[in-house]
């Protein structure tokens, strides 16, 4: 059988009309036809999955209505149209409300509406698949090991976490300087869990006046405030199904943080103005730049809010972090540039690779692909050099602190950031710094450092 054909189940009681519609139908060759006399036998082969039935509504064995509920009990993905002698407009609007795609009546146009329904059924068919397929493309391209890109031990920590995040429903908090990119990991563990197909909403509660927070979120009725001129859907009610990701989360004023409690505590919200909860099925994902434990302690977030939302921790190394990344990103940003400005990709020369290196990268990945866009920019030949990377100089750009100190303050500064990016492996540490590791040892014997 060609798998293009369309297979179509005619129940006809009355053979000689039966094969009327068989032979209009074979017209098309797309068409692969079956006919059945009763509903007992069109039931026996549904497992067959046939993409089309056309029924009579008055079959002797069972009437139009209750078959067309078997036929969905069974399968409530295979479209049903109905043909019948039967018109009686209140018949046809119930078994439309039922789920039949059509409702056509037996008459001399009867083939003519047939054939036109059969082609509409078959391009909505067709567009359906189009939206799954993009939907699965769409998942793929945010598929963590697509979209988050590097090799370095740090960032493939954060994989193993991403993947608990996906195989389970429960909340994640992702934490992490400005710039390491915590919606793109937002958008990798939703297009990779199974709410994919659902929508994925995102909200930056640092962009939000404080007195429409309330109204983004869980909506407003008909003339709650002055201007609400009509109904609004929240960001909840937006996401229903899907994932909810709201981003600075510690921007979040302290009067709205106990609605929001309520909220993730009843999973259901109540639109301002209105009465009637509304229940809310959502994945939530919190990303901040801050401290929330500080936060709470400084009394400026709830902690039973905090204990909420925390579900499962995930921290984003910084880029400085990251060691061979920043050549692997910077790579990955030359090739997107020179896609959306159709050129060829540059080189990027090995004094510039030294330079991306030796930065601090204060704005992390979000500022390492500015500096790569202008680079592609100023670049005068088919190679980026170390001049054509320009770095912006925005607040701090080292590792550690540039407050006055003395030199042992910076010492055991410096030793104390190299020991918490290698994970307390002291002779790796010596190593890196160039100093002998009993000297390490003797600082953290003497409480000088932590160790992590």
């Amino acid at each position: 059988m060609n798998n293009s054909q369309f297979k179509i189940y005619i129940v006809e009681d009355d053979p000689w009309y039966g094969q009327i519609l068989r032979h209009h139908l074979s017209m098309n060759p797309d068409y692969l036809l079956e006919i059945f006399t009763s509903a007992k036998d069109l039931l026996n082969s549904l497992y067959h999955k046939p993409d089309l039935i056309c029924m009579d509504f008055g079959l002797p064995d069972m009437k139009g209505d209750k078959l067309l509920k078997e036929i969905q009990a069974r399968n409530k993905q295979i479209p049903v149209i109905v043909i019948s002698a039967q018109e009686e407009i209140s018949v046809a609007v119930e078994l439309l409300k039922a789920g039949a795609r059509d409702y056509i009546i037996k008459d001399d146009h009867t083939k003519e509406q047939l054939w036109k329904s059969i082609l509409h059924i078959r391009e909505n068919i067709h567009l359906r698949q189009e939206v799954e397929e993009l939907k699965e493309q769409l998942g793929q391209k945010f598929s963590f090991e697509n979209t988050i890109i590097g090799q370095s031990d740090a960032i493939k920590k954060t994989f193993n976490l991403l993947q608990k995040a996906v195989n389970t429903n429960i909340n994640v908090s992702l934490t992490g300087e400005t710039g390491t990119g915590k919606e793109v990991y937002a958008k990798a563990i939703h297009f990779s869990s199974e709410r994919k197909k659902k929508p994925f909403v995102a909200v930056n509660m640092g962009a939000i006046p404080k007195e429409l927070a309330e109204s983004e979120l869980f909506g407003h009725e008909k003339g709650a405030f002055t201007g609400a001129s009509g109904i609004k859907i929240g960001k909840f009610e937006e996401a229903q199904g899907g994932t909810l990701f709201l981003d600075e989360i510690g921007e979040l004023d302290i009067s709205l943080q106990s609605k929001l409690l309520r909220v993730i505590q009843e999973r259901e919200i109540v639109r301002v103005g209105g009465n009637k909860p509304v229940k809310v099925d959502i994945r939530l994902i919190t990303a901040t730049h801050k401290n929330l434990a500080e936060e709470v302690k400084q009394g400026r977030f709830r902690e039973d809010l905090f204990f909420r939302i925390v579900g499962l921790p995930i921290e984003l190394p910084p880029l400085r972090n990251r060691d061979n990344d920043v050549i692997i990103l910077a790579k990955h940003f030359i090739e997107e540039f020179a896609k959306a400005n159709k050129t060829k990709a540059l080189q990027l020369s090995d004094a510039a690779k030294a330079k991306l290196r030796k930065y601090a990268w204060p704005g992390n990945v979000r500022e390492l692909k500015a500096v790569i866009d202008l680079a592609c920019v100023m670049a005068d030949s088919s190679e980026i050099k170390a001049e054509d990377l320009t770095f912006y100089e925005i607040g701090e750009n080292k590792a550690y602190s540039s407050e006055e100190k003395t030199l042992k303050a910076f010492e055991v500064e410096i030793i104390t950031h190299f020991l918490k990016k290698y994970e307390d492996n002291v002779v790796l540490v010596a190593d890196k710094l160039d100093i002998g590791k009993s000297k390490i040892y003797n600082m953290l014997k003497n409480g000088e450092i932590k160790s992590n």
